[in-house]
């Protein structure tokens, strides 16, 4: 059967990663994507897709929202419009506020108010978090679950915390029927050049200084964004209501290494395909130089969470959830399509 969803902040890396996803899966389902269009949104990521339209509007304007989902006949509402960038929620946290608290309940609202005055039909509101709510893990402890404590230590952390609360009340309030899932670190295609594996890869290609916080020694679970794209789709067909899965791509690297094994794929790059040096002449790679001599250590982000691990067990049992994505080949492709796609970040670099 075809349905049609409603796919907030689709026009963001991750969102927007999904909306292809969803549109190749499901060639006959409609998709409406509703973006604000903020700096880290691009309206030709999804505006040229067959079946997918682009509404340009605010989550926390809940009769629009309203009206999207009757006019539409809309059945599912996948979440990702969030503020996302930890260093931009320290610097300003009122956005994060606005847009992660503020515009999820407004989604939930208008959720309520069409969801629940139809007959009780199937319905389903999918909202897209982090594993940071969950705080920083020392060495030795185990991998973050569902179960685990919120702990959240950074203005964004905190607002996708109260949002993931938010969801779970109106499920027990209100009877909305809702799924969580908290992801790991995504990469891929897409990312605003301002998170690590762009940003890096693009200071690599300029000769640009490597920022290291710290000793380097922050771990973190990085997962490739088409699986978590199939993460989600699992917990929509298979997921129970009113529960919270983790999506993890199940590679734990300090920060140093993911840095040392991002310059190295660089490098593999300049080395198999001359014509870069011509494209990329300040590149380190493109004197024989290893990209490595980039790198610099520069004083620790406030409140910088030393650890995060993802427990995925429950979406393994449960869902059948398993990342696919083999993490130095995802490097490689994610190099590879920001070097096919440079006119794309150098006009978000150049506004």
């Amino acid at each position: 059967m075809t349905s049609t969803i409603l796919v907030t902040g689709g026009a963001g890396f991750i969102g927007t990663n999904f909306v292809h996803y969803w549109q190749k899966q499901y060639r006959d389902d409609r998709i409406i994507v509703l973006d604000s269009l903020t700096y880290a949104g691009v309206a030709a990521n999804v505006e040229e897709l067959e079946n997918v339209h682009l509404v340009r509007g605010d989550i926390r304007n809940t009769s629009l929202v309203e009206n999207l989902l009757r006019d539409h006949d809309i059945d599912t509402i996948v979440h990702f419009a969030a503020e996302s960038h930890v260093d931009r929620s320290i610097e300003g946290p009122d956005s994060f506020i606005e847009t992660n608290i503020i515009g999820t309940h407004s989604l939930l609202k208008a959720s309520r108010n069409v969801f629940l005055s139809n007959d009780g039909r199937p319905h389903r509101f999918h909202h897209v978090s982090t594993d940071e709510v969950y705080g920083s893990l020392e060495p030795d402890e185990p991998a973050f679950s569902e179960e685990s404590r919120y702990r959240p230590n950074s203005p964004y952390s905190a607002s996708k915390a109260a949002s993931d609360h938010l969801v779970r009340a109106y499920h027990q309030t209100y009877g909305l029927q809702v799924t969580t899932s908290n992801c790991s670190n995504n990469y891929g295609p897409y990312q605003f050049p301002e998170k690590l594996i762009p940003l890096f890869l693009i200071n690599c290609l300029h000769d640009r200084n490597l920022p290291i916080y710290g000793d380097g020694m922050n771990v973190r679970d990085w997962l490739h964004v088409d699986d978590h794209c199939r993460g989600i789709d699992l917990v929509l067909k298979r997921g129970c209501i009113g529960e919270t899965y983790n999506i993890g791509g199940g590679v734990e690297l300090p920060n140093l290494e993911l840095i040392d094994r991002l310059c190295g794929v660089v490098d593999d790059a300049f080395a198999t395909s001359p014509e870069l040096a011509e494209l990329f002449p300040e590149a380190p790679a493109a004197r024989g130089e290893p990209t490595t001599s980039l790198k610099i250590f520069v004083d620790d982000r406030a409140g910088h969470d030393r650890r995060y691990a993802i427990d995925e067990r429950k979406a393994r049992a449960e869902l059948g959830y398993q990342p696919k994505t083999d993490f130095d080949a995802g490097l490689r492709s994610t190099l590879v399509w920001y070097l096919e796609n440079e006119s794309w970040w150098r006009r978000l670099l150049a506004s």
